[in-house]
């Protein structure tokens, strides 16, 4: 079985969440709260990852080579349309209830920007004209939805992608990923879960925020210091 590393660095896009899972957090909070959105699922994601992906195809090049710029296009574009908080209390599981306020707040937000260089990473391999989104089957009344989505790779193969969200009082919200049935946030909980385990949440939160800052200085340890 293909590792979850190798199937983040494959698709993790989109959306909404993918749509990306993903303004959350410290950049959401940051923010002043928008009004709720009145797009459904469907079209959250829809919207969302035809936005971004029309956007790579016109500047590809000059997002390949700046890092910074790509996580900066997620964030804006993507990341406002996931409920990360909900996501990493789902990763987190029972760490969450035991974790303090600091903890979950400094974990929250670098749980936010892990996924924001996961999701930049994935998206520069697709193109706008390669992202197909199937007929929708949920009940329009219930609070949680499953849109299925398509993406064909350049070598052709087609990535089963599917976005989980639900409904919240700002509209509309991405949780999860699930990429040739591999869900995101399954993935993350057991990786956590086991690091947790051996190190503890705290080591856990100081290493996620380390590779944040070593990808802000452009893989340099220290740099900008």
């Amino acid at each position: 079985m293909k590792s979850f590393n190798v199937t983040r660095s494959v698709l993790a896009p989109m959306v909404v969440s993918c749509m990306v899972s993903l303004g959350f957090v410290a950049a959401v909070q940051a923010q002043t709260p928008a009004a709720a959105s009145t797009d459904g699922p469907e079209q959250l994601v829809q919207n969302s990852a035809k936005r971004m992906l029309t956007e790579l195809d016109a500047n590809r090049p000059m997002y390949a080579k700046d890092p910074a710029k790509l996580d900066n296009l997620v964030a804006t574009v993507l990341l406002p349309n996931f409920d990360s908080e909900y996501s990493a209390r789902l990763v987190l599981g029972q760490t969450w209830r035991t974790a303090t306020p600091d903890q979950r707040k400094r974990f929250v937000d670098a749980f936010y920007h892990s996924l924001l260089h996961n999701y930049g990473a994935a998206l520069l391999n697709f193109t706008a004209d390669k992202f197909v989104i199937l007929p929708y089957k949920g009940d329009p009344g219930d609070p949680n939805a499953t849109v299925r989505t398509e993406v064909t790779k350049s070598t052709g193969e087609k990535v089963p992608v599917n976005f989980s969200l639900r409904k919240t009082d700002a509209g509309w919200k991405a949780w999860d990923v699930v990429i040739e049935g591999i869900s995101y946030v399954k993935s993350f909980r057991t990786d956590f879960a086991a690091e947790i385990q051996q190190k503890g949440l705290d080591e856990v939160i100081n290493r996620l925020e380390t590779d944040g800052k070593v990808r802000a200085n452009g893989g340099v340890v220290g740099a900008g210091n």
